[in-house]
């Protein structure tokens, strides 16, 4: 494993993971906290809808910080319990793809039963945190334990394995709507469609990283699927997301601050789906962890027409 990214990998085991004792090195290695990005993308959506104006009602403020926190652990947990989940599954194909051959599992660094605890513990947590939400949300948060399980399988039985990671990911919007509006809307429906294909348009750029691979060794993807039109694929997602992003701020009933913040972030999307080149991996790479500043940015739209 390189402590730097190449085009080929995006593990890093410098910094403060080279820290910690020795033992403890490829459990933070398995659950990602190297790359805190995914976490990043876990949690934005939850935060979309817990920063909705119309989503609370008379929520008071302490009480959407107070659960901002809690999603924003949870999101760390339970992305971490994505990632143990997903390479348990893939440990055999991912030996043979460049980009994820170092990944613990893969590498042997960790054998199955590790992983297997790993996970369990993991998910006292995630339960813990989740206890402390509204039985809805409590409701919503166990459905999406069965997205995290199928996940890793969609890309053997379908080309839309970005699609359906876009349903797993994007879950944290219709939680962060119902952990502060204890109910489900058409509001919530847009929302949750505008993170799926946020979701869609940027994973299926960071599957451009993996093509070779997964055409040599049989595995599908969106990315593989789409490569001869990316741009216009990409362009697609994004567009349509920004538009359901627009009309679940509508049906809000959001402050007019929500409007000129959400459009400047709907057009870096745009900005990013006219550049994107499945054939430059290290541009794919970058393309695709801009997704966070870009989430941050709706993110701040959202509490711009709470605060408006």
């Amino acid at each position: 494993m390189s402590g730097t990214a190449t085009p080929h990998t995006d593990i890093r085991s410098t910094g403060w993971i080279s820290r910690l004792p020795a033992p403890l090195r490829p459990y933070a290695l398995l659950a990602r906290l190297d790359r805190p990005i995914g976490t990043w993308l876990l949690f934005l959506p939850g935060a979309w809808g817990i920063l909705l104006p119309d989503a609370g009602g008379t929520t008071s403020p302490l009480e959407r910080v107070r659960l901002l926190v809690l999603f924003g652990i949870g999101s760390l947990v339970m992305r971490s319990a994505g990632c143990v989940v997903n390479d348990m599954w893939d440990r055999d194909i991912d030996r043979q793809v460049t980009r994820t051959a170092g990944r613990p599992l893969a590498s042997g660094a960790l054998r199955m039963r590790h992983a297997a605890l790993f996970l369990l513990l993991l998910l006292l947590i995630g339960l813990s945190i989740l206890l402390q939400l509204n039985p809805l949300t409590q409701l919503l948060g166990a459905s999406s334990l069965i997205l995290v399980g199928l996940y890793p399988l969609a890309k053997r039985f379908t080309w839309w394995p970005q699609l359906v990671m876009g349903f797993t990911f994007g879950f944290g919007a219709p939680m962060g709507y119902a952990a502060v509006a204890d109910r489900c809307d058409m509001t919530q429906i847009l929302l949750y469609s505008a993170t799926i294909l946020w979701q869609l348009g940027f994973d299926t750029i960071y599957g451009f990283q993996d093509m070779d691979d997964d055409a040599r060794i049989g595995v599908k993807s969106t990315s593989l699927l789409w490569q001869g039109r990316a741009r216009e694929f990409v362009g697609a997602c994004y567009t349509a997301a920004g538009l359901a992003f627009l009309g679940a701020g509508f049906l809000a009933h959001t402050g007019v601050g929500f409007y000129p913040v959400a459009l400047v972030c709907i057009a870096l999307l745009l900005k990013q789906a006219v550049s994107v080149n499945p054939q430059d991996p290290r541009l794919c790479l970058s393309q695709f962890r801009a997704n966070r500043d870009i989430g941050v940015g709706f993110a701040f739209a959202c509490l711009a027409g709470l605060v408006w």
